[in-house]
């Protein structure tokens, strides 16, 4: 008879944890929402580390533009105020919207910035369109109009956003750890992309990305509490191994090395610097409102779809598909969309990233807490936060990609041709076309479009009816001259 000590189980994380029924679990509902404040920790950890590259990435997207006068942004200053601007908008929606959606400057809308807006008029004048753009987002949320547009999303393609996100976030891991790499238009072939480079794959920190996913795979499957952490902070020590050893010159944005001097000081020289209305001056009214609605579009409908598919993962939502509260979110998109424009970092918007920390088990405001402040120490130590290179960080969203699919494809009523082809378009133009508005808006149509051949026209919301009108207009713009 053997005499060994039986294997220790381990023991599951009780909702609350070591905090249950304290301020802390009642402010932030952690306790009702079925989740512990380790869970919280490790969610907005991994958040920020499969986010935190936009701390460099943004600063290169608007410092190489040029406004009217050919002046660049200093990139010290952008660096400053893209960790500022996401720092005060990821802690105030987890304080205020209490979920655990991460903001921070959004991508495609700052290319919208540098590449439309400032070239016809100065930084300040931009940047004062991306205000006014948050100030028209908040009208829409005190109004009710926001609420009532999301409201009018058939189920079936509000799962279908669900996964067209999912779908979105393992391409862009698979792109930004180059795994899979474009190839460029001058090879005239007809297939936009290819595996690694050159068709194969090589180099480490392919391998690191590979390791990386199959080992948070393998965590998942085991069921191990933090999979997704521990996978980030696993890889990224392996990387700074690798490299040291081999000087490897390939990581992109971001080199695994432990900085020389690991402290900074932020320069704020950037905030402030807006113009509201001075850019109507430059290019005329009609087409300052077409640069103002530009903005807006894209900040509405890409956070829409975020909120939406992150809040739907999370289990924020009712039977229904409704988030309770989701006025108070909506309204803190609207103001950090302004506050990134007051930032000179771009409109600010949720990220999907936030995706990695829903994986981990967030599911309150409070990951946004722990998002947040690092965000807020990154002003002074943006030379560690940008230590993870993407190759350790972006299996999070091929895991989280998983995770999203496998809940919800299975939700979409296949039968209805009339939600299940909008869905299919939705969840595929997503990832084809590189925009989660782009998916929304042809989703939209599409389904406008089918109900009213189907003859169920009364079974279209107003709402849909109107959206799909703007969205058409907007695909139109370019036709019609005006862009």
């Amino acid at each position: 008879m053997s005499t060994s000590a039986p294997a220790k189980v381990p023991t599951p994380e009780k909702p609350g944890g070591a905090f249950a029924g304290g301020p802390l679990d009642r402010y932030f509902r952690i306790s009702e929402r079925g989740s512990t404040v380790a869970r919280e920790v490790r969610g907005g950890l991994a958040t920020f580390f499969a986010m935190a590259y936009i701390i460099v990435l943004n600063p290169i997207i608007l410092g190489s533009a040029k406004d009217m006068y050919g002046h660049h942004l200093d990139n010290g200053q952008l660096v400053t105020a893209t960790a500022l601007t996401a720092a005060f908008s990821t802690l105030l929606m987890g304080v205020i919207g209490n979920v655990p959606i991460a903001m921070a400057a959004g991508l495609g809308v700052n290319s919208v910035v540098a590449l439309q807006l400032a070239p016809r008029m100065t930084w300040p004048d931009a940047m004062g369109m991306v205000v006014l753009a948050g100030f028209v987002v908040m009208l829409l949320v005190a109004t009710g109009l926001r609420e009532r547009v999301m409201n009018a999303v058939p189920f079936g393609l509000r799962k279908a956003i669900a996964i067209g996100i999912g779908l979105f976030i393992m391409l862009i891991g698979l792109v930004d750890s180059g795994f899979v790499s474009r190839i460029p238009d001058v090879a005239q072939t007809t297939v936009p992309l290819q595996l690694g480079t050159g068709g194969h794959l090589t180099g480490w920190p392919v391998l690191i990305f590979i390791l990386g996913a199959l080992l948070t795979f393998a965590l998942i499957v085991r069921k191990v509490p933090g999979a997704i952490l521990i996978s980030i902070v696993g890889m990224t020590v392996l990387a700074m191994i690798i490299n040291a050893a081999a000087k490897i010159p390939s990581w992109g944005l971001t080199v695994p090395k432990w900085p020389g001097n690991p402290v900074s000081t932020p320069d704020f020289g950037l905030v402030g610097q807006v113009s509201l209305f001075g850019g109507f001056s430059r290019v005329g009214v009609l087409t300052g409102i077409l640069f103002v609605f530009t903005v807006l579009l894209s900040c509405f409908f890409d956070a829409m779809g975020t909120i939406m598919g992150i809040s739907d993962e999370a289990k924020l939502t009712d039977a229904e598909g409704y988030m309770p509260g989701i006025n108070r979110v909506l309204f803190v998109d609207g103001l950090s969309v302004a506050a990134g424009g007051a930032g000179s970092a771009s409109a600010t918007t949720a990220f999907v990233e936030s995706t990695a920390g829903v994986g981990e088990g967030a599911r309150t405001g409070f990951a946004n807490i722990v998002t947040g402040g690092l965000f807020a120490v990154s002003l002074f130590l943006t030379p560690i936060a940008t230590m993870v290179p993407s190759q350790a960080a972006t299996p999070a969203l091929i895991a989280v990609g998983f995770l999203i699919l496998s809940h919800s494809v299975k939700e979409i009523d296949w039968a209805d041709y009339t939600i299940a082809i909008p869905a299919f378009v939705t969840m595929l133009m997503m990832p084809f076309t590189y925009s989660i508005t782009n998916g929304i808006g042809m989703g939209f149509i599409t389904f406008t479009v089918l109900r009213l051949a189907a003859g169920r026209y009364r079974d279209v919301p107003v709402a849909m009816y109107v959206v799909s009108a703007v969205f058409a207009f907007y695909y139109l713009m370019p036709a019609l001259g005006l862009t």
